[in-house]
């Protein structure tokens, strides 16, 4: 799961979105910040975990690993966004454009509790619209080129879009099973977590 993904599963507690969205820069056990942030970067560790053990998931990175190595996760979660994008209206009352702009809007309204490397990345997301952006394989293509870019052309994920585009509709029927599952495994997982950081 990319950074939409990870945010809608979020539910919508601004500071628990907060949380799953800067988790990835987050070690160890997440105190100092506020509980329902503490919430976010634990839900965001549950998701990671329950996804690249899904044998669903596991398929689609089978498609790409003799390719792409080790970043054939990373691009599953990329695909999994744009299909996310794509089909939001199925999944949200709110248009994706309004749900993005709210989104940004409370990273700036907790600017405070951000940590430097999402306060560093914020500026760019924003000016260019990276969830949004998924919703398209223009948008997607052009993110996986800067993700090459990071790795100075290492991954060669730039050119994973024509994976994404040969296996089009099997991404995207996997893609509808699996966030079905997820959302139940995340139900139940927040759940645990509230019952756990109320103590």
């Amino acid at each position: 799961m990319n950074f939409l993904a990870h945010i809608y599963l979020s539910g919508d507690n601004d500071l628990v979105k907060i949380g799953n969205f800067m988790a990835d820069g987050i070690h160890g056990r997440p105190e100092g910040f506020p509980v329902d942030v503490q919430k976010g970067i634990l839900l965001h560790r549950a998701i990671d975990t329950y996804t690249d053990a899904h044998p669903i998931f596991r398929q689609g990175t089978k498609r790409l690993h003799a390719r792409y190595h080790h970043y054939a996760g990373v691009i599953m979660d990329i695909y999994y966004d744009h299909f996310l994008a794509k089909n939001w209206k199925n999944y949200h009352d709110k248009s994706l454009e309004d749900y993005t702009a709210a989104f940004y809007k409370s990273l700036n309204d907790n600017y405070q509790l951000l940590t430097d490397r999402t306060k560093n990345i914020m500026p760019h997301m924003v000016e260019y619209n990276w969830l949004a952006s998924y919703a398209t394989t223009e948008g997607i293509s052009r993110i996986l080129t800067q993700m090459d870019r990071r790795t100075k052309n290492r991954s060669g994920m730039s050119t994973s879009i024509d994976e994404l585009l040969k296996f089009y509709g099997e991404y995207e029927n996997e893609f509808t099973v699996f966030f079905e599952e997820i959302k139940d495994f995340v139900r139940e997982k927040t759940a645990q977590l509230e019952e756990e950081l109320s103590v």
